[in-house]
């Protein structure tokens, strides 16, 4: 079993108290991982608050040109780093999986080091010379969820870091391993400091909550659930941190009557199911006009037949398992419930172990669980419409507006309905492809600011304007 400890101040930190990671495929135990305490934290936050007075000094070209040097850490490790990572989250190693996880990761790192923070004339002529300075913020505390663990970790990272601040992450207990790799290998380029990993299973000691409510973390980055992401926003008043959540999704589709189903059948898979549904900006509900909905239906569900899942160490393995035992009874318990009104399509029945069949059901009322709730996994509801206002109104009627997709061979008239779904981002013909240069947040509960790009990079800094 390998050895993995935490990185704080540039060293390797082990701790007394452990707890298991656990391969959902097997049910195995992956490693131990070391279990912080809140005098680890504060160690960590202590370190990386005494790397930032020189974090931050550096100039703009030397913190890219780190960054730079990041991206390429990453990718040669990046085979290394997958092995761990479907180990303990359970993707596929190919495919849309662990390494297809570590390019992306890269990418994003070397999208975000090329990002220039330019200081803006807002006036210049005889009465003032008025520059606006982009800042660094301080110490950023990360937070992230089991599902795309590396990936994520790099979205809270590297911005951080080219903006000039200095990082402590805490990953999920569930999937903590990959990332401390990560932060190990980058630690190989970054002053001692700058970048510090902590990891909890949140029972020795709930280092998430310590982490909203610690006096010298100047901002909170977290993505995971609503409810968590709520608490963080609450604990974080009192010492007013800057925040960046980016928090549940329940995407809808709207498929028009002018599609072919057999078309759009792959297309449909994948904005659903995707590392077997375990994505925010996963669609999760489907609302197919009653002309064309049992023929999607039948489409997406002979394409679904064909696809493996297994073991993500298995390299013909497609999809693997659901990640852990809590999201495995959530979606057990929608599915069950769905299914008991509905029509089932595909699916419908618990596998062994972790492992859930992709599940496809429809004929349920506007009101059934598995629409109204975000399942997170390998099941999607299908909805048929006959009037078209009606399933615009349906698609938007959620607490969350994370993302919507319109699907269409009249491209125009699919981006007029594109523009009333109330969502950060619409895609037609397709769905929850995101990009390193195309902002990503929602609407409603599911965010508040944006990742990616320019704008997403702003949002690591403070604005101090200069009147000379």
């Amino acid at each position: 079993m390998s050895e993995f400890s935490m990185t704080i101040g540039g060293q390797q930190v082990t701790t007394k108290a452990t707890f298991d990671v656990i391969n959902p495929a097997t049910g195995e135990v992956v490693a131990q991982c070391p279990n912080a305490s809140t005098e680890d934290l504060d160690a960590a936050v202590a370190a990386a608050k005494a790397a930032f007075p020189a974090w931050s000094a550096k100039s703009d070209a030397e913190r890219k040109e780190v960054c730079a040097a990041l991206a390429a850490k990453l990718g040669g490790e990046a085979e290394n780093i997958a092995q761990t990572l479907t180990k303990e989250q359970g993707k596929p190693l190919g495919g849309l999986g662990s390494r297809f996880e570590l390019g992306g990761a890269q990418a994003w790192a070397g999208h975000t080091a090329s990002l220039e923070l330019p200081v803006k004339v807002l006036q210049d002529d005889d009465q003032a010379h008025i520059e606006l300075h982009r800042k660094p913020i301080g110490v950023v505390g990360s937070i992230t969820p089991w599902n795309w663990p590396v990936m994520i970790a790099i979205w809270h990272i590297v911005p951080a870091l080219r903006a000039g601040n200095t990082v402590v992450i805490k990953p999920s207990p569930y999937t903590p391993l990959s990332t401390l790799q990560a932060v190990q290998a980058m630690n190989d380029i970054l002053p001692p400091g700058v970048l510090n990993v902590v990891t909890s299973d949140d029972k020795l000691a709930n280092i998430g909550a310590a982490m909203a409510s610690h006096p010298d973390i100047s901002k909170i980055v977290f993505t995971g659930s609503c409810g968590t992401g709520e608490k963080i926003m609450q604990t974080a008043a009192n010492t007013m941190k800057r925040l960046t959540l980016e928090m549940g999704g329940n995407d809808a589709g709207i498929v028009l009557p002018d599609c072919d189903p057999k078309e759009i059948a792959e297309g449909l898979f994948w904005g659903a199911f995707i590392n077997s549904g375990q994505t925010c900006a996963c669609m999760k509900r489907l609302y197919v006009h009653d002309s064309i909905h049992d023929a999607v239906c039948e489409e997406l569900a002979n394409f679904a037949k064909n696809i493996p899942i297994g073991n993500g160490l298995d390299e013909g393995s497609v999809l693997g398992p659901v990640n852990n035992q809590m999201q495995f009874d959530k979606v057990s318990r929608l599915v069950a419930d769905a299914a008991k009104i509905g029509k089932v399509w595909l699916g419908g029945e618990p596998g062994e172990g972790l492992f859930f069949p992709i599940t496809i059901i429809s004929d349920l009322p506007a009101d059934a669980p598995l629409i109204v709730e975000e399942q997170f996994g390998p099941a999607l509801p299908v909805i048929r419409y006959t009037d078209l206002e009606e399933a615009i109104a349906a698609a938007n009627n959620s607490d969350n507006g994370l993302g919507g997709s319109v699907w269409s061979k009249d491209k125009a008239k699919a981006k007029e309905i594109a523009l009333r779904l109330e969502c950060g981002t619409a895609w037609i013909n397709s769905h929850g492809g995101i990009q390193p240069n195309a902002p990503f947040g929602g609407v409603k509960k599911s965010s508040l600011g944006v990742e990616f790009g320019e704008e997403g990079l702003l949002e690591n800094t403070n604005i101090q304007v200069v009147f000379s």
